[in-house]
């Protein structure tokens, strides 16, 4: 009968510890300690929701205080204590919801409670849920008996939020972290109760359900309750999608297909019958980017594990991930990553979504290596020098000069029509191949003497074979760098005082035309010395002008050079200026009365004999 149904959250509520879900790392700590006698005064289970915080401390409250445990550290369930405590009528364990008694007046109430001792079993357990909303006033009105509580007394606190907590309380307990449970746990565990309830339930639905869940197996045992009633027991994997408002794996292969093929018209029209039906643009891109996270996962046979989907679809992920390289998987994470990212700010959400998918359509074409189109025109190839000539070492003759593909009318050279076009060579001016244009013939210049042209042809012979074209325009640029260097030199003169002051005078007007006019100050203070023959002293006041002029030291040593060329050695010295003005102390009211009473002594009489304090 209906006011007889308990949900299935409730009807199969772990009893016992190995009926507990994916924590086996705590179960097994927690039954260790029962066996040796190692219970702590305080515990603090904390973890996501629905992974058994509150179930594994009913547990543990059942378990330390049955009468007869089983060999493996479990309750036995028939004797009066368990029995009790499964009839919600045991006097040795109490439940408080933190979150609607947080106040110190329960807190207060709770710890008076603790004063007495359990008249069955040994111990007084006190499971306190959701113990972040404590206030911070209860936290401390806790702290001493959570500390040093009566021996029979144990604490078990239970948290989503354990950043919330107090570090003084996180101090007094031993600390359990929940993680959350896996999909294949949840998917057995939901398989196992739809053959007690029976249900006919398809592995990929099953699956479906943990992975909305998201770890949480009340969720995933709500979900199946929804979904039992919404198909009367038969959970089948469209009617999952259905119920859970999920678009199935078939969207997504079709859409893959689509941009795979550039096929525009196929992908809008796609996403027109899917927001049709009602689903959200944000649901889509979520959905495809985890689809296109699956297909890069199957490129890579270690990688695996990593693919959370159904068994019965991992056969099409492996075939689709075989039709789309690498390149266009990763660029199309990028683009639906950048859509998430702007489709809430998006005023028109549809247009949005649809330019997203036009630019999946051409990834393939903008990831694709496609043959680069050469043109016809036949470079000249070195021949070699005939015997007994001395081979032209200058680079300049190996280089071709840059060939114009308009008004060519010079009839081509012997040699050189049968040579066929470099492909390392990009042309952009691409010429039909029925209209080869013939290249006039080439003269080298004279030879240039140039510095670097040894390591340059050794690079070149350390070649043999490549094809290398250097432009004309780089030996030119580098030459007329080597001569605005040579013009720019300055001649080397006689350093005199006048000339460091001028040069000095420049420096400083130099800094305030480019605003820094803390430098300008501070080396206007200075003074200059000129100490033969190449070293010039900056004497300054105190150390903090020094510590201007050492950090400008090398821009100084560089402007002297440039203006004079003489590379200087500048030097500070720190000495006090004679003529600076003389800083008066400021006297405090005590140094004042001191300084008055040491000349009028009658001052200081007149003070006790009225017992006159100073005012400090």
């Amino acid at each position: 009968m209906s006011e007889n149904y308990i949900v299935s959250a409730r009807k199969y509520r772990p009893q016992t510890f190995d009926t507990v879900v994916g924590q086996e790392h705590i179960t097994t700590t927690l039954k260790n300690a029962i066996r040796n006698q190692h219970l702590a005064h305080a515990y603090l289970f904390c973890g996501p929701r629905g992974v058994g915080k509150t179930t594994c401390a009913r547990i543990l409250a059942k378990t330390i205080n049955c009468e007869n445990p089983t060999a493996d550290t479990e309750a036995c369930g028939v004797c009066p204590t368990c029995v009790s405590f499964n009839n919600n009528t045991s006097f040795n364990v109490f439940e408080l919801d933190a979150a609607s008694n947080n106040s110190v007046d329960d807190i207060r109430s709770l710890i008076d409670q603790v004063r007495f001792a359990p008249q069955q079993g040994k111990y007084k357990i006190y499971i306190i849920d959701e113990v972040h909303m404590l206030s911070a006033a209860a936290f401390n009105a806790f702290l001493k008996t959570l500390e040093e509580p009566p021996p029979y007394a144990i604490f078990i606190l239970a948290t989503t939020e354990k950043h919330k907590i107090l570090p003084t309380i996180l101090s007094r307990c031993q600390i359990f972290d929940f993680k959350r449970i896996t999909t294949n746990d949840i998917v057995s565990h939901l398989q196992g109760i739809a053959i007690k309830e029976h249900m006919i339930a398809q592995e990929a639905a099953l699956h479906i359900i943990a992975q909305k869940s998201e770890g949480c197996m009340r969720d995933a045992l709500s979900m199946l309750d929804r979904i039992a009633g919404f198909t009367n027991g038969m959970l089948t994997y469209n009617s999952t999608m259905e119920h859970l408002n999920l678009l199935d794996a078939d969207f997504y292969f079709t859409l893959t297909d689509h941009l795979l093929s550039q096929d525009v018209a196929g992908a809008l029209l796609q996403l027109d019958k899917t927001l049709e039906r009602g689903f959200e643009g944000d649901v889509i891109l979520g959905g495809l980017a985890e689809h296109m996270r699956n297909l890069l996962l199957c490129k890579d046979a270690r990688m695996a594990k990593l693919l959370d989907v159904p068994n019965d679809h991992k056969p099409m992920y492996h075939e689709k991930a075989g039709q789309a390289p690498p390149s266009f998987i990763l660029s199309s994470l990028n683009v639906i990553n950048e859509s998430e990212l702007q489709y809430k700010n998006a005023t028109n959400k549809r247009l949005h979504i649809e330019m997203c998918l036009i630019k999946l359509c051409y990834v393939m074409a903008a990831t694709n290596s496609a043959p680069v189109q050469h043109s016809a025109i036949p470079l000249p190839v070195a021949q070699p020098a005939p015997a007994g000539e001395k081979k032209n070492t200058n680079l300049s003759s190996s280089i071709p000069a840059p060939v114009p593909v308009q008004n060519i009318h010079k009839p081509e050279p012997a040699g050189v029509a049968n040579v066929p076009p470099i492909s390392s060579v990009p042309i952009n001016n691409v010429l039909p191949p029925q209209q080869p244009v013939p290249v006039p013939e080439y003269k080298a210049p004279e030879p240039t003497p140039f510095v670097a042209q040894p390591q340059i042809q050794q690079q070149q012979q350390s070649q043999p074979g490549s094809n290398r074209r250097i432009s004309k325009n780089i030996l030119g640029g580098l030459e007329d760098a080597i001569n605005n260097a040579a013009s720019h030199q300055v001649e080397k003169i006689e350093l005199t005082y006048d000339k460091v002051m001028e040069v000095f005078e420049l420096y400083k007007a130099k800094l305030r035309a480019e605003n820094k006019s803390v430098y300008h100050a501070q080396f206007s203070s200075m003074q200059i010395e000129m100490i033969p023959p190449e070293e010039v002293r900056f004497i300054v006041n105190d150390d903090l002008v020094d510590a201007y002029a050492k950090d400008k030291r090398d821009e100084l040593i560089g402007y002297f050079r440039e203006h004079t060329g003489v590379m200087v050695r500048i030097t500070t010295e720190v000495r006090k200026n004679e003529n600076a003005p003389v800083q008066v102390k400021v006297l405090s009211k005590s140094e004042i009365y001191d300084e008055m009473a040491q000349k009028n002594p009658y001052l200081s009489q007149l003070k006790d004999g009225l017992n006159l304090q100073i005012d400090y």
